[in-house]
């Protein structure tokens, strides 16, 4: 018998709307709804990953001598990782229309963070304190000018195409040169 799911709101970003006394109150933006599944029965008699993530502060001294950025998004992120097959089974849940379970990684598993930075330094490699640095789907790539930072940024998207990593167009900013 699977997890019980349910659906809560997605949200975006941010805008400004007026309240009744024509004041801007910033709000975030439901874009959508996110499924939610309850692990913890799983994650408590799961073997714990202590794969560790990277340093922020250490990953922004790397970057802060840089002029030119680009930052891209993975799309889903967690999602783009295939479950083995032999595991697929633990990750069943039920609802209204029946039982299903996932067959890429799903948001809630205890070691969904772990195992996708470990993907993602493993695609990465030699590409990570050279051209970019990358925590979790959050790929920053740099260079000292725009030729540089532009053949870098190909290099990138290269290696996305070739592994079949899919990025959000939508969240990623492409050419910001700092002064």
């Amino acid at each position: 018998m699977g997890q019980p799911c349910t659906c809560v709101p997605k949200k975006g970003g941010i805008t400004v709307i007026k309240n009744e006394h024509d004041e801007l109150i910033p709000t975030r933006t439901i874009t959508g709804h996110r499924m939610c599944v309850d692990y913890r029965k799983l994650n408590s008699s799961t073997r714990k990953d202590h794969y560790p993530l990277p340093f922020i502060d250490q990953m922004l001294e790397r970057l802060a001598n840089h002029q030119y950025y680009c930052f891209l998004d993975g799309y889903s992120g967690f999602f783009q990782i295939p479950i083995h097959p032999d595991d697929q089974e633990k990750t069943t849940f039920t609802c209204p229309y029946g039982t299903y379970a996932y067959r890429r990684m799903p948001f809630g598993l205890c070691n969904a963070p772990a195992t996708f930075q470990r993907c993602m330094m493993s695609i990465f490699t030699d590409l990570i304190e050279e051209i970019m640095e990358v925590f979790m789907d959050d790929f920053s790539v740099y260079g000292s000018s725009f030729e540089s930072c532009l053949a870098n940024l190909g290099r990138v998207l290269q290696r996305c195409e070739d592994k079949h990593l899919v990025l959000n167009w939508e969240k990623c900013h492409l050419w910001l040169e700092m002064e």
